[in-house]
């Protein structure tokens, strides 16, 4: 079911289906007001979104990576309130960025239930382009951090090339900026005992990957934002 803007509304069933937890989590979880009340729709009956699946992924990767739900409280507070979808994923993207490489094999069924939508052979084959997935003879290697980035891409109105160019771009620059932040780091903790290497190297790197979040977020906001305004029919560049 879905509104005139395109938005799903699920009832909790399906929402807690396309969460793969239970209803009683669900609710459970809307008590402790991790998740926003639904939409009260005809019937009184609760309509969820897009932002309450994406809540309830962010909430479930912090639990992997062994926050507790005092803690999962405490994060969920410090974000904005009016968060979408979209903004929740890159969070979920964030925080599964901590954790170590991850991949597993699944079978196509656990592969769908973790991309959290029916996955068509179409869908399937630009996931394994991407390099989010590798089918193999026992099922599909998947990276379980890269696997919502992939499927979120699946939506986005650009051309496989483009999408496959970006990523491309992205690697490098990554990989440039891994290195040159790897070296300065090298340089103040060369006197330093294994251990508290280990320990700093623990504690920076989320910092570092929302600092380039940050960064890659607002430059690429300003960047569409005076390409837009150059566009005809632009408020700042129209002909009006």
């Amino acid at each position: 079911m879905t509104t005139g803007t395109e938005e799903p509304t699920l009832t909790i069933d399906e929402l807690a289906a396309r969460a793969g937890m239970t209803v009683r989590t669900v609710r459970f979880y809307g008590t402790k007001g991790l998740l926003p009340p639904p939409v009260i729709g005809p019937r009184r009956v609760g309509h969820y979104g897009r932002e309450h699946l994406a809540r309830l992924a962010l909430i479930e990767e912090l639990q992997q990576q062994g926050m507790t739900l005092a803690a999962i409280e405490r994060y969920l507070q410090q974000l904005p309130p009016d968060l979408d979808a979209h903004d929740l994923a890159i969070h979920r993207a964030v925080v599964a960025s901590w954790a170590p490489e991850a991949v597993e094999t699944v079978p196509r069924g656990e592969l769908e239930r973790r991309a959290g939508r029916a996955l068509g052979d179409d869908d399937v084959e630009r996931l394994v382009a991407m390099g989010v997935v590798e089918a193999t003879e026992d099922g599909y290697r998947v990276d379980r951090g890269l696997l919502r980035l992939g499927v979120g891409l699946l939506d986005v109105p650009l051309s496989h090339e483009a999408i496959l160019a970006a990523r491309n771009v992205l690697v490098e620059h990554s990989r440039a900026a891994a290195h040159e932040l790897s070296r300065l780091f090298r340089g103040e903790v060369s006197e330093r005992a294994a251990q508290d290497v280990k320990s700093l190297s623990a504690y920076m790197q989320p910092l570092v990957v929302q600092a380039l979040l940050t960064t890659f977020q607002r430059s690429l906001r300003e960047d569409l934002r005076e390409w837009l305004g150059g566009m005809p029919g632009s408020e700042d560049g129209g002909s009006a």
